[in-house]
């Protein structure tokens, strides 16, 4: 335990003893001899020294021996001198305590009258000796009357932010402690500063247009990069160009005042960023609602022919060129016979508002802003009858040098230089023309016949496949089509088997259709229908037997008057189709606008094709007999 320490722990010098205690004596713990020098120990504290789990007791009555010593000392001068001022140091607990015990010791006499103890000792405080608080065994010194235990103002002020209440043993102590700082060095808290609003900086307006999207062949213009114009009567446009542009717009306009509102609409800013594309100038203009309409204006682009005229007069003239660099548009260059200006009717105006005006007030506004356009670049122009800026260099650039390499070559006569001109060793050479192909022949040969063999291929079936190749080849050949080739496999095997020489189903011809109809999933039945419909009308004929269809008003229409009028009965209408009501003739119209007759067994409905195709109803049913 260091000095200071024990200075805040030992009572007053003339402590009188409890009534009822007895004097302490010599060798007890607590007895010294008044004689004693301040800086001796008594006989137990070289055995348990202070700082080694030392008891509250043993402490309290070391601090009241050395209390004693130094009251028998000369008092010090009441008016010692102030200290020099040091910087603060931060203020602890216990530093506060030990500055208070202090000053309570300068202000003591030696006459002063010894306090009695209390008769309960106070509480012993968790956190050690070092804390400030007396030992509980120790008594209360006599000159320090009721010492509050919380922490000088010092110390509160440097562990709490609220305010510590004053001393009450301040007023009497003058002299202060030689730890304490000055109160000049004692910083004064400052308030906070007060937060700074913070500034957000103006949006920026919304626009639609996508600049990040603009190449040579796409432009966008903002609405603020617009150079302004028409306030208070100012012209739009200050080229000759430009008032070109103007006055395509004027003349082309069927009403005047719909071209004052959009003047009006232009010169107060109501066009938003302007995107310029081959042939099309588009823009968002804001209007009388919230949300702005969609404008565009539209252009034709020049052609591949007017663009050539257009760059061999530009290179004719170096200052064309230079014009141009210099954003300037020369009249003769726009003179050259190219139509680069437009002219009353070229501008096409589109709008998604509902005025049909021609142009409407948006367009009108659109048209104006981009005179002030094409004021400021004249390849603006260009890129809307289809060429952007670089591109128009760079064939400029490529003519002049080819102008230029011409006008050297005519200069210098290079015909006694030696060698091979390069023009002529990489010209493409081309090889002599294919001699002309034969003419074809009238009509397809019959293939060779192929002898039969046993387990071989059939050679009537194989004889009809090569029969059937060279036809389609020959058709191939003279006509450059192939009408097979479209067919399903069921219409296939229905041609090729109406292609067999013969009618019915024939002892020769049974294995055929056998063979076809086990190939297409049919019976040997329905290939004889199908057959008989081929033949009767090719592949129409199938169709007709195939697929009932509703035709439409007209011809179908018309055919039960022509067949009442020549004494028949009335046909029964379904679909395409007419039924006798006796139920064996019935008449079907084909997508070809032809009657196709069949013929069943009365009420069997198993119908067959007969007869030949008409347009007349009346002449297809002319081969049939037995009808009444």
């Amino acid at each position: 335990m260091t000095a200071d320490e024990r200075d805040e722990k030992a009572p007053g010098p003339d402590e009188a003893p409890r009534p009822g205690e007895a004097e302490p004596r010599p060798g007890d713990a607590g007895f010294e001899p008044d004689d004693a020098a301040p800086g001796d120990a008594a006989p137990g504290d070289a055995e348990c020294p202070a700082d080694a789990g030392t008891r509250p007791g043993d402490v309290a009555r070391r601090a009241l021996r050395e209390a004693r010593a130094r009251a028998h000392r000369p008092a010090p001068d009441p008016t010692p001198p102030r200290p020099a001022r040091q910087p603060a140091k931060p203020a602890r607990p216990g530093d506060a305590a030990r500055q208070a015990l202090r000053t309570a010791r300068a202000d003591r006499r030696p006459d002063s009258a010894p306090a009695a103890l209390p008769p309960r000792p106070a509480p012993v405080d968790p956190r050690g000796a070092g804390n400030g608080a007396p030992s509980p065994d120790a008594p209360a010194p006599a000159d320090i009357p009721n010492l509050p235990p919380r922490p000088a103002p010092e110390a509160a002020a440097a562990f709490s932010p609220r305010p510590a209440p004053a001393d009450p043993r301040g007023a009497g102590n003058d002299a202060p402690s030689p730890d304490a700082p000055a109160p000049a060095d004692t910083p004064n808290p400052q308030p906070p500063p007060a937060p700074t609003p913070r500034r957000t900086a103006p949006r920026a307006p919304h626009t639609m247009a996508a600049p990040s999207r603009d190449g040579d062949h796409r432009r966008t213009f903002a609405a603020h990069s617009v150079p302004p114009g028409g306030a208070d009567g100012e012209p739009f446009a200050s080229t000759w160009w430009g008032n070109a542009w103007l006055t395509a717009l004027e003349d082309g306009a069927l009403d005047r005042a719909r071209l004052a509102r959009g003047r009006a609409y232009a010169a107060q800013g109501h066009v938003d960023a302007i995107t310029v594309t081959p042939g099309q100038v588009l823009a968002y203009v804001r209007g009388s609602r919230p949300r702005p309409y969609r404008t565009q204006v539209r252009l034709r682009t020049l052609s591949e022919a007017d663009w050539d005229r257009f760059l061999d007069a530009a290179v004719a003239h170096t200052g064309h060129i230079a014009a141009l660099l210099d954003k300037e548009m020369p009249h003769s260059l726009a003179d050259s016979g190219v139509p680069l200006l437009p002219g009353p009717g070229d501008l096409e105006p589109l709008c998604s508002c509902p005025d049909r005006g021609h142009p409407c007030k948006h367009a009108a506004a659109l048209c104006y802003r981009t005179a002030r356009l094409l004021d400021e670049d004249p390849f603006v122009l260009l890129l809307l009858r289809g060429r952007g800026e670089r591109e128009v260099l760079d064939a400029l650039s490529r003519r002049s040098a080819a102008r230029a390499a011409r006008a050297a070559q005519e200069e210098h006569d290079t015909a006694a230089l030696p060698g091979v001109r390069a023009r002529d060793a990489l010209a493409t050479r081309t090889l002599p023309p294919l001699p002309a192909p034969l003419p074809p022949p009238p009509h397809p040969e019959q293939p060779p016949a192929h002898p039969g063999a046993p387990g071989g291929p059939d050679p009537l079936a194989l004889d009809q496949l090569a029969t059937d190749a060279a036809a389609r080849a020959h058709a191939l050949l003279t006509t450059g089509r192939d009408p097979v080739a479209a067919l399903t496999l069921w219409q296939d095997a229905v041609r090729l088997a109406a292609a067999r020489p013969g009618s019915g189903l024939t002892a020769s011809t049974r294995a055929v259709y056998a063979s076809l109809a086990s190939a297409t999933g049919r019976t040997t039945a329905d290939l004889a229908r199908a057959v008989a419909a081929w033949r009767q009308g090719g592949l129409e004929g199938l169709a007709v037997l195939e697929e009932p269809w509703d035709p439409p008003a007209g011809r179908f229409d018309r055919a039960r008057p022509l067949l009442l009028a020549a004494d028949l009965p009335a046909f029964r209408p379904w679909r395409n189709r007419l039924t006798h009501p006796a139920g064996h003739v019935q008449l079907r119209l084909g997508r070809d606008h032809l009657w196709y007759a069949y013929e069943s067994e009365p009420g069997g409905e198993d119908w067959w094709p007969r007869g030949t195709p008409d347009l007349d109803p009346i002449g297809a049913l002319t081969g049939l007999g037995g009808i009444p």
